[in-house]
């Protein structure tokens, strides 16, 4: 249900609100609002003019997230997408306050992990990743190593808490760390985030991106190693993936997705933490990140865990 600028009753909707009327020459006046549900970091919402049929989508920043999420490198990632095709259309009236405003695509659905049981949508998903890739490079550089150092000192600063078997995670996280800079990084511009809702599917099955918070200049094998993770792939449908995208598998390719994916395990373990410290939103940080860390010990307790890592 849509509501009226003045009639907020959460801390929520007042914020929504005090962004509707700073963005008013954006919106023009008379505009509503309604949340937009799916995000486990900010408050997301509906806008809708008055007097057309327009919408818009407006991420407010949740509580929090400056820790981890450069809002400036959003932004750009947020452009380029957008002026390739791949994302919606960025506003940037609300910019300087760190709030993201693209145009609501109302022709296109939040996908599940259902649809991409479908190897149509996989492949879209792949082309979409290939479109991402060869965007022009990004301002922010910051690959999982470097992601997994920023949570773990915010980990450390906010007294969360730690895993029981830290010392399993730090070594194998080592163990990776050494083989993958021997080996060298292959930095494109990186989705980082594929949380279903994030792929957004036509009626003609294409998949357009949205969500640039966390992209940056990252391996693209860690761009298919968190999806594959994300999207509980059989070792089969990710040796197809793997195919669609090189245009072939070899043992050295499936390692380092298989890495990556581990990588990114921990990765978001972190997080869930570091969230669970310092978010105001209504969901289970622990248990998610209890859970990320339960398959990270099932890939690197894998006795082809090492072979893995020669590899790479």
């Amino acid at each position: 249900m849509m509501k009226a600028v003045g009639s907020a009753e959460s801390q929520a909707e007042r914020d929504i609100e005090a962004a509707m009327l700073d963005a008013r020459a954006l919106f023009g006046e008379g505009a509503r609002y309604a949340p937009v549900s799916g995000g486990i970091s900010n408050s997301n919402w509906r806008v809708q003019s008055a007097c057309t049929s327009r919408d818009w989508f407006v991420k407010i920043p949740g509580n929090g997230t400056e820790m981890f999420i450069d809002r400036v490198a959003a932004m750009d990632a947020s452009r380029k997408a957008a002026a390739a095709g791949l994302g919606p259309k960025i506003y940037e009236d609300l910019a300087h306050q760190g709030v993201e405003i693209n145009d609501f695509i109302p022709d296109r659905r939040p996908s599940t992990h259902a649809d991409f049981g479908n190897p149509a949508n996989r492949a879209a998903a792949i082309a979409a990743y290939r479109q991402m890739h060869a965007l022009p490079a990004l301002g922010l550089t910051k690959t999982v190593f470097d992601m997994i150092d920023e949570h773990h000192v915010q980990m450390a600063e906010l007294g969360a808490p730690v895993p029981r078997h830290a010392e399993w995670i730090a070594l194998n996280t080592k163990m990776a760390r050494d083989a993958m800079q021997a080996s060298g990084l292959d930095l494109v511009p990186s989705f980082n985030d594929p949380m279903p809702g994030n792929f957004m599917i036509g009626a003609d099955g294409s998949i357009m991106l949205i969500d640039y918070e966390y992209a940056s200049m990252n391996d693209r094998c860690y761009d298919l190693g968190i999806w594959f993770g994300e999207m509980f792939y059989t070792p089969e449908v990710e040796a197809e993936l793997i195919e669609e995208y090189f245009g072939r598998v070899t043992p050295e390719i499936v390692a380092r997705v298989t890495v990556h994916k581990a990588l990114a395990d921990v990765k978001w373990a972190a997080w869930s933490m570091v969230q669970l410290k310092v978010s105001a939103l209504d969901f289970d940080f622990y248990k998610y990140g209890v859970w990320k860390l339960m398959r990270f010990q099932q890939i690197t307790s894998d006795p082809a865990w090492k072979e893995q890592l020669r590899r790479l």
